[in-house]
């Protein structure tokens, strides 16, 4: 299991807001801090002591705090990438380079003496990572993030983050993405449309952009980009991200039975791995119900996403709950008992054969 995060913005916002943003998403477990220093406005003794003061209220909760930064600021700062002892006292965890250098420099920074963590852009498409493996980093100390994406149509696609997840992946480093709050408005510049890795995630609920990351298997830690997501959505954050299984989210039929809805919605369903094209077989359902009768009700045809109940007409099936992948007939031994919403069905996709799931 990965770390689960937030940011904020100190230059754009009060003080007394971060650290009630901060000790409430770590009541509900959060530990990773994402903020962002790549440009400094005005007197950078006061921009840097309100981070400073973010900073350490954050690490007093055991927060992980990284600061986004470029070449550009460590010149501005008069900062060498050989002298991080700055970073040391303002108390970071460690610095992620939006911009690097020229794979040399990343290396040697993650040898610091003090252990910073030196996160690296993921997003280049680039040979970056090769160039940093070619100088024999600390790898303890090597870090990837992805980028966010304040511009619509401008975030990753799915085949791009699956790339360059998978180089990360290949050297064991851990691995960051960011979701965007659908409410939240501050960011590190003025303008944006949502602040997520991935375009599709642009518009969806922000628990499905969480399940959509962990889908690929490939990211360990999730960060809500912009601030200040509601309280709700940090709780439905928490718990997509720290749920055991992936949730999918569905509307009942009415006239579903009590068997019916805790076959639904009180097991941990198991994909059948003898997978068909039309139908996802839970291997669970027809083992408990073996001995409950299933009456028939509601054998209408079958849409792509209805939650299905094999019935009693079905002889030795009856008690086993599918879900439709395809539109297909019904001939009366198959109850329609509610469906996955229209807004989950790109995450039924991603349900692999023998993986276990939840329906909420």
């Amino acid at each position: 299991m990965g770390e689960l995060g937030i940011s904020v913005y100190p230059e754009h916002t009060d003080l007394k807001r971060n650290f009630e943003y901060i000790k409430k998403a770590a009541k509900l477990g959060y530990s990773r801090l994402f903020t962002s220093l790549l440009e400094i406005k005005g007197s950078k003794e006061d921009v840097l002591e309100k981070f400073k003061a973010v900073i350490d209220f954050a690490n007093e909760l055991n927060f992980k705090t990284i600061i986004d930064i470029n070449p550009t600021l460590f010149k501005q700062l008069g900062i060498g990438y050989d002298d991080l002892s700055f970073f040391k006292k303002l108390g970071v965890w460690g610095i992620r380079l939006d911009l690097g250098f020229t794979g040399l420099e990343e290396a040697l920074m993650t040898r610091n003496p003090y252990d910073l963590k030196i996160e690296v852009n993921m997003s280049t498409g680039t040979n970056y990572l090769e160039n940093i493996m070619s100088y024999s980093p600390k790898t303890e100390n090597l870090l990837g993030c992805h980028n966010f994406y304040p511009q619509a149509y401008t975030g990753l696609s799915e085949s791009f983050v699956e790339k360059y997840s998978q180089l990360f992946k290949k050297y064991s480093l851990n691995t960051a993405a960011f979701v965007s709050s659908n409410s939240a408005t501050v960011g590190p510049w003025p303008v944006q449309d949502g602040l997520p890795t991935i375009e599709e995630d642009r518009q969806r609920q922000i628990e499905l952009q969480v399940e959509h990351l962990k889908s690929f298997g490939l990211i360990d830690d999730v960060i809500i980009g912009n601030a200040f997501a509601t309280d709700e959505e940090l709780e439905v954050v928490a718990r997509s991200f720290f749920s055991a299984h992936p949730v999918l989210q569905v509307e009942l039929a009415e006239t579903i039975s009590n068997v019916e809805r805790e076959a639904v919605l009180d097991m941990v369903h198991l994909y059948r791995g003898d997978t068909s094209e039309y139908l996802l077989r839970d291997q669970n359902t027809r083992v408990k119900f073996k001995d409950t009768s299933i009456k028939a009700h509601d054998t209408h045809d079958i849409k792509c996403g209805d939650l299905i109940m094999v019935n009693d007409n079905y002889g030795q099936y009856s008690g086993e709950m599918q879900i439709a992948l395809l539109d297909i007939k019904n001939d009366g031994r198959r109850n329609v008992i509610g469906k996955v919403l229209e807004s989950n069905l790109f995450l039924l996709k991603k349900i692999k054969p023998w993986s276990t799931f939840l329906l909420n």
